[in-house]
């Protein structure tokens, strides 16, 4: 009774959600409206159920039971048709159009596993449910034709550097892509797209976008006075307009000319992540996943909207980002207020507390906003003072004065300048002893000074590892990801790599690993992946007894999480037949051949040198 109580209310609950969902307006209309329609139909079914005091027999229950599954699925298809992508569902209709036939096939498969005559409900409820019954039944036996004529024009519009109006005002009517605010959702879908599929959405993603600037362009040439909505005419008015969020890049701040996409579906300035990546860094600087590859995607709508903005607002479209780029001294290019940052840098130098304390606030903002901030604040002598700050008694003016140094490292000129005023021991010293938010942001100050390589040395050197490591036990989730983010750059350099595993890192990366609610796995193996290639961190991660999650994670995990735990147990299994043979024992020759097949580039390698490995043990195990 209890159970045919609990599957009931939950098709209830999921009635009551899809009553809840927006009207569809996209390509997926009429599959959309007829699914949704016939499961709220069915909803006097379940509410009689409810009521009903009667034990429903075995067959009925398990009847319910896979309806209950089949609506779940319905469920999760309704919203990503609202959710996803108009362009991409109208080029993907074939396979859409299969997904809404095998939720249809199995809501009939179970509504006629079900005795309408044994249930306790009205006679008119019975009717009304055999009438659905029969609807499902109908759109089971048939597949809507494909809109012909939508197919043609997306194929025109693709192929044709300048399609005809007539076909982009088709498309913009049928994709329901008719308004600025509509093209910006649909480049924001797009983008989500990318990290639902794992950051590589294959040569889809670049035709899409540069068949929505086509439309983009069609839009604002026939209706201009749509260039922007009611929300953002202010901008025209105002004599120094707002740049909109999602213009900036979020490496520089500054208003993007050649926005692109990264596998974590981020925009930046091609220049500014092009100059990350040469770097070294395999990260996103905004979410601080790793990158599943380097290929940087145009987005094409974005940039043509930071182009019409532009022209509306008399906003020249920069030729260079401004943390992007190494001004000299006394460059006239740049925009700050020298007078003003000569004036908080008084009182940081004979101000009293309160009066440093709010300087360091301004000159944190300051250097938050702009890359030529950046280069002034450095150039007017900042640096020195604000790494005095660091040991200031008062936490909040410390927590300025770090954040600002965090701000102003951005830039690299002024990352050496920051190392060059000693700032690396008091940085660590506020990273074991600060605010919460100072210490989180000192782990951030240290992985954008480390960089450079030398400065990995440095600060390896000053004893940070202990204390991000600390950081890493006892943070708040965003200390967490970034004592992650600072312990992975450091260990690039081989002498931080023992300090890591001296200090005690392995056993927290582990609990980490097995605890998927963390948020912290990509991190935890990234890590463990790189200690791993040293002799004393492949023997401090063999004592943990890592085998079994590494071999589930090989079996199950995101693509770079298996090619990462791969790589663990080929550092743990050459030269030691007992790790080869214990990781045999848990199966991981079957996870091995699948990863061949499926893994990435460097999975397949190593996951072929694993099979190998085992190959040559066991054949030398038969002819002994």
């Amino acid at each position: 009774m209890e159970e045919s109580k609990e599957v009931v209310n939950r098709l209830l609950e999921i009635v009551k959600e899809i009553s809840g969902f927006p009207e569809c307006r996209n390509t997926s209309k009429k599959l959309y409206s007829n699914l949704s329609r016939r499961m709220k139909l069915l909803s006097p079914l379940f509410e009689e159920l409810k009521d009903s005091e009667e034990v429903l027999g075995d067959d009925d229950l398990r009847a319910l039971v896979c309806m209950k599954i089949a609506f779940e699925a319905a469920r999760e298809l309704l919203r990503s048709v609202n959710e996803e992508s108009n362009l991409f569902q109208a080029m993907q209709w074939v396979e859409l159009s299969k997904k809404f036939h095998e939720v249809t096939e199995q809501i009939e498969q179970a509504l006629g596993e079900l005795s309408y005559d044994k249930l306790d409900i009205s006679e008119e409820v019975r009717e009304q449910i055999e009438l659905v019954h029969a609807q499902f039944k109908r759109a089971k036996e048939k597949m809507d034709p494909p809109d012909v004529q939508l197919y043609v024009d997306l194929l025109t519009a693709q192929k044709d550097k300048d399609p005809d109006r007539a076909v982009l005002r088709r498309l913009s009517e049928r994709l329901q892509l008719m308004t600025i605010h509509d093209l910006m959702k649909e480049s924001l879908a797009l983008h989500e797209m990318v990290i639902a599929c794992q950051g590589d959405p294959g040569d889809c993603l670049e035709e899409m976008s540069a068949l929505l600037k086509k439309l983009k362009d069609s839009v604002v040439e026939e209706r201009p006075e749509m260039e922007i909505d009611d929300s953002k005419k202010s901008f025209v008015k105002h004599r120094s307009p707002v740049i909109p969020d999602d213009f900036r890049c979020p490496i520089s701040l500054e208003l993007m000319k050649d926005p692109v996409i990264v596998s974590t579906g981020q925009t930046y300035e091609r220049s500014c992540i092009q100059k990350w990546l040469d770097a070294g860094h395999r990260t996103c600087p905004k979410t601080q996943q790793t990158l599943l590859h380097n290929a940087l995607t145009p987005n094409y709508v974005l940039k043509s909207l930071i182009s019409q903005w532009c022209e509306n607002n008399g906003v020249e479209l920069p030729k260079k980002q401004g943390a992007c780029r190494n001004l000299k001294s006394g460059s006239s290019t740049s925009d700050c207020d020298r007078v003003a940052i000569d004036a908080l840098l008084q009182k940081l130098l004979n101000g009293n507390l309160d009066e440093q304390r709010a300087a360091a606030g301004e000159l944190r903002l300051l250097a938050k906003r702009n890359g030529d901030n950046r280069i002034c604040i450095a150039e007017a002598g900042a640096i020195p003072l604000l790494v005095e700050l660091l040991s200031s008694p008062d936490p909040r003016t410390q927590e300025h004065a770090v954040t600002a140094l965090l701000n102003l490292s951005i830039n690299e000129t002024n990352k050496g300048s920051i190392v060059d005023a000693g700032a690396i021991p008091d940085i660590v010293e506020v990273l074991k002893n600060g605010s919460t938010e100072a210490r989180e942001n000192a782990a951030a100050t240290l992985f954008s000074l480390s960089v450079i390589d030398e400065n990995k040395v440095a600060i390896g050197a000053a004893g940070a590892i202990p204390a991000l490591i600390d950081l890493l036990c006892h943070g708040s989730p965003r200390g967490k990801k970034d004592a992650a983010t600072a312990i992975f750059n450091l260990s690039i350099y081989q002498g931080n790599k023992v300090r890591a595993v001296r200090a005690g890192i392995v056993v927290p990366l582990m609990r980490l690993l097995t605890d998927a609610a963390s948020g912290m796995v990509d991190e935890a193996l990234a890590i463990l992946a790189i200690l791993a290639s040293h002799q004393e961190g492949k023997g401090a991660i063999g004592q943990a007894e890592p085998i079994p999650i590494l071999v589930e994670v090989v079996r199950t995990g995101s693509p770079r999480n298996r090619e990462n735990a791969a790589a663990v147990l080929w550092s743990l299994c050459v030269g030691d037949s007992q790790y080869l043979k214990t990781a045999t024992d848990f199966g991981v020759e079957e996870a091995l051949k699948e990863l061949t097949e499926n893994g990435t580039d460097r999975a397949k390698r190593k996951a072929g040198s694993l099979l190998e490995l085992l190959q040559r043990t066991t054949d030398a195990t038969v002819n002994s």
